[in-house]
């Protein structure tokens, strides 16, 4: 097993030395190679298989097939073709039981060593193991038995049992450590709960038994702030020296000195200081002072250091790992009885390592709720959930989900409080910082770079995803989010609508690809603003977001998917803009009328003109009565209409529209306003499609004109223009 790896390469190193040739996956298994046929290769062309026999070899799958195999060509053991080798504190159990192991543990490594091989001579030339000499009388009373491997100083907590997915990251962070050729200072920097503990523990644990660390491993927490934590980390430094080391610094010396002498006398070989919770890397800087380049300290923070810390930042798990930790909690088959189920778990948690570990923990203790129960417990109480709501013994942290961001909103001030409650009033998906400035009125925007730079991006509470881009970690959010009042709450949804709506005006009815692209990452939080908007009741609660303000949260998001051609996600958008008008303002209300031409144009343009017409005709019928019959709105409503006719080749009637709609539009705008273009081009299209050439050139000449004059060359207004007007012209060529 990948835990027994260190055992397995010195077990392999042994035997080769003697002339054997062995084969192990680190070693032989190099990148590329499928892993499954490799080690079917090994075990059949092996002579014998010798299985690093641990708790965690018995508790492994891979294991079990492997040594199952071996155990299959001789079960009798005759030809001792499998070889056990125990390693590490263990019962073996069902057949296991029944084969001779050879066993180091508790053994030092000379007489290891000399197991090994005389094992293998056995098993290959089958003799006996009597010994050369008469065995010495045994002697009565105790003694005491040196280890293998070499018993190493340290006081590491707890190893908790659960860890996948950060194998990489212990690599890299050994890797790191190693590099510096003085004093290696590392922080593992990341936001409460990611699991930065849990890391330094796992390192430091398979360091002792990898034994990179023979002058010991001193885990030291490091809770009290400012001054309390150079004495508090320096007495547990000098408590470990005595405790373990067997050394006594002069008590007249100050703490400093104290720590200076231990450092000083500290037993041959490389050392790992682990510093758990650090908050104040100046606090116990001083500590470090006159240090050798043997010792490597490992520092958890979720504050961000200078030099000399170098920083290791880790993140959340993938989806595999999260699934993984579910399934390692509960070992019962209900994660993949309803997988689809659990990945939806483990992504509303944003596939943080405690809520995971709180999570997959309830379901253990609770054999009896389904992972859709769980769910919908996690949607319904939010954060409030019991099963996020504290850790459990055995559990590497001491804290739950909501207690451990407090840590963090402890240490905000105000302002930082409340720039983080405004990233929260934005939806779980990537943050443009100019949208939070545009929020931010009336403030120095350098202050509100300081804000998020020093305090929020320093406590790891937002991550910095691209340039001007950021991103909260969505049960951060919620968090946040739970910290505003209800006045708060209004002003920021407010704000946040404001800027979207915004955005959304901006996304024409023909879209481009790369308008497509400018406002794609809106579209989540323009969203959110119109699922906020379909939860409200009443009138009073939409705030500002009033007639085309409201109808354009729901146009938006519409015409970003039928740019692109995707009428089934833009329809629901344009179904909820109806319904959510008429619910806050009754069926007499401009918001329906341009709701029902949104949705009848969405129609128009599939083909789908019986669902059109009669919207079109409604919405018409709307605008006169709220608006009166020469309202530009009206006018709108005309032009739509006649584009249906137009495409239904009705084309007197669509005539007779255009002409209603461009004469309202000029007399309400006046013959020069862009929006006359585009009743002028609409007309001239109707009599290009009716080949009366004479009657179509002039109009669109007149659109040319005012583009000219009043939109320039960039606008969409006038490139649609000059490309209709390019097309009638090769018409009209080809028609000579």
């Amino acid at each position: 097993n990948r835990h027994d790896r260190a055992f397995a390469e010195w077990i392999a190193w042994i035997l080769e030395a003697e002339g054997y040739r062995t084969v192990n996956q680190a070693w032989d298994f190099g990148a590329g190679k499928n892993f499954v046929v490799e080690m079917q290769r090994a075990a059949s062309e092996s002579k014998r298989t010798i299985a690093v026999l641990s708790k965690n070899s018995l508790e492994s799958g891979f294991v079990q097939a492997e040594w199952a195999a071996a155990f299959a060509q001789d079960p009798t053991g005759a030809e001792q073709r499998l070889i056990p080798i125990r390693v590490g504190e263990c019962m073996p159990t069902g057949l296991w039981a029944q084969i001779v192991y050879v066993d180091l543990v508790g053994v030092e490594e000379a007489a290891a060593e000399e197991l090994v091989i005389q094992s293998a001579k056995r098993a290959v030339t089958q003799e006996r193991g009597k010994p050369s000499q008469k065995p010495k009388y045994p002697q009565s009373g105790d003694r005491s038995k040196p280890l293998y491997p070499p018993t190493i100083a340290q006081n590491l907590p707890f190893e908790n049992v659960v860890f996948v997915g950060r194998d990489t990251e212990l690599e890299k962070l050994h890797q790191q450590l190693q590099t510096s050729q003085t004093v290696s200072i590392v922080s593992i920097r990341g936001m409460g709960g990611i699991g930065k503990t849990e890391l330094a523990l796992q390192y430091a644990v398979r360091s002792k038994t990898a034994g990179h660390y023979p002058g010991g491993l001193c885990w030291i927490n490091a809770n009290p702030l400012g001054s309390g934590a150079i004495a508090g980390v320096g007495l547990e430094l000098i408590q470990f020296a005595r405790t373990y080391l067997d050394l006594q610094p002069p008590e007249e010396l100050d703490l400093t000195g104290r720590v200076a002498f231990c450092l000083r006398h500290w037993q041959p070989g490389a050392v790992l200081l682990v510093i758990d919770n650090v908050q104040e890397y100046d606090a116990i800087a001083q500590l470090f002072r006159g240090m050798e380049s043997r010792f490597k300290v490992l520092l958890t923070t979720r504050s961000r250091f200078g030099s000399p810390v170098r920083e290791f930042a880790i993140e959340v798990l993938t989806e595999a790992a999260s699934l993984e930790v579910l399934r390692s909690l509960v070992k019962d088959g209900r994660i993949d009885q309803d997988l689809e189920t659990a990945k939806r778990v483990c992504e509303w948690l944003g596939y943080l390592p405690l809520g995971l570990e709180l999570v997959g923990r309830y379901l253990a203790r609770r054999q009896d709720t389904s992972v859709a129960q769980l769910y919908a417990r996690l949607q319904e109480k939010r954060l409030e959930a019991r099963a996020l709501l504290k850790a459990e013994p055995g559990m590497t942290a001491s804290l739950g989900v909501t207690a451990a961001f407090e840590l963090s909103w402890q240490e905000l001030g105000e302002e930082a409080q409340g720039l983080a409650k405004l990233l929260s009033g934005f939806a779980a998906a990537q943050i443009d910082w100019a949208w939070v400035v545009q929020c931010w009125q009336g403030e120095d925007e350098e202050e509100l770079e300081d804000l998020r730079d020093e305090d929020l991006l320093g406590l790891h509470l937002v991550t910095r995803v691209d340039q001007g881009v950021y991103q909260l970690h969505p049960l951060l959010r919620e968090f946040f989010a739970s910290k505003m009042t209800q006045e708060e709450r209004k002003q920021i949804r407010t704000a946040v609508a404001i800027v979207m709506i915004g955005i959304a005006k901006q996304i024409p009815e023909t879209s481009t690809l790369e308008i497509i692209g400018e406002v794609t990452q809106a579209i989540p939080h323009l969203k959110a603003v119109a699922e906020d908007l379909m939860q409200m009741k009443s009138r009073e609660e939409s705030g500002i977001l009033e007639g085309d303000d409201l109808t354009w949260v729901f146009a938006g998001i519409s015409r970003f998917y039928e740019g692109q051609g995707l009428y089934a996600d833009a329809e629901p958008w344009c179904v909820a803009s109806l319904e959510v008008s008429r619910s806050l303002f009754g069926e007499q209300h401009p918001s329906v009328a341009a709701s029902l031409s949104n949705l009848a144009g969405l129609y128009c343009t599939q083909g789908r003109y019986e669902q059109a017409e009669p919207r079109y005709l409604q919405a018409l019928e709307l605008a006169r009565a709220l608006l009166g019959s020469n309202h530009p709105n009206v006018a709108l409503c005309l032009n739509n209409l006649a584009g249906l006719y137009h495409a239904q080749e009705r084309y007197k009637q669509a005539e007779s529209r255009y002409i209603q709609a461009l004469q309202i539009g000029i007399q309400a705008l006046g013959e020069e306003h862009p929006n006359v273009v585009v009743g002028l081009n609409n007309f001239a299209e109707l009599y290009q499609a009716l080949k009366r050439y004479a009657e179509a050139e002039p109009l669109y000449l007149q659109a040319l004109s005012i583009c000219d004059q009043q939109l320039g060359q960039a606008h969409p207004y006038t490139q649609r223009t000059l490309q209709a007007f390019a097309d009638f012209l090769s018409q009209v060529k080809q028609s000579d």
